[in-house]
């Protein structure tokens, strides 16, 4: 089997376990996810805040999302543009949204967007991560091509990118492609890693 179909095949596994999981389970990990986001200080200073809508089973963002309008900080959602490069619109709970070509919901004519070069925190979805800081996305490369420059830069810098994951989308090691952006932080529901660690570690209490 070569490189793509694993890809292909990991992805569909992955992608049925986190569609199985309970109600219960979903709330219990939104629970952990919250707690190990606030061993991240960005998520409690940084003032563009950039996430998803959850869908397909997706880890949800409902708990983590409130507490920004309370400090002032600003959430947006991502809007995919015609030329297949992600664009982020503010976002309120209330705010209507529509879904776009893949049925993931976006704002309605937002009044006014970020590129992600503007942008302070991202929070990433994915299907599977390793420790290094790599990540299994859907396939379409989106995040990839938006955050390309981020490849030229030292890192860390802003926008910091934290991947959003169920702790069973850990895999051993991903193989890199030249495309590739890595990730700097993985937050799951059990635990916050720092990817560009010496040794990576749980940062959680």
């Amino acid at each position: 089997m070569d490189t793509a179909a694993r890809r292909r095949e990991l992805r569909q596994r992955l992608a049925e376990r986190r569609r199985a999981l309970t109600p219960p389970q979903r709330i219990a990990a939104a629970q952990g996810l919250r707690r190990s986001l606030e061993h991240l200080p960005e998520y409690h200073t940084d003032k563009r805040v950039a996430g998803y809508w959850a869908c397909d089973g997706e880890l949800p963002l409902n708990l983590v999302i409130p507490p920004l309008a309370t400090r002032g900080q600003q959430f947006l959602l991502p809007l995919i543009g015609q030329d297949n490069l992600l664009r982020f619109a503010p976002w309120s709970a209330g705010d209507p949204v529509q879904p776009n070509r893949f049925g993931i919901p976006e704002p309605v004519t937002p009044r006014e967007w970020f590129a992600p070069f503007q942008l302070d925190l991202v929070f990433v979805p994915l299907l599977a991560f390793d420790r290094r800081g790599n990540r299994l996305g859907y396939g379409g490369g989106y995040y990839d091509r938006s955050f390309a420059f981020l490849k030229d830069q030292l890192r860390p810098t802003e926008p910091l990118l934290v991947g959003i994951a169920y702790d069973f989308q850990e895999l051993p090691e991903i193989t890199r492609e030249r495309w590739d952006v890595s990730l700097d932080f993985i937050a799951t529901d059990h635990e916050l890693i720092e990817c560009r660690a010496e040794t990576s570690g749980d940062l959680s209490a």
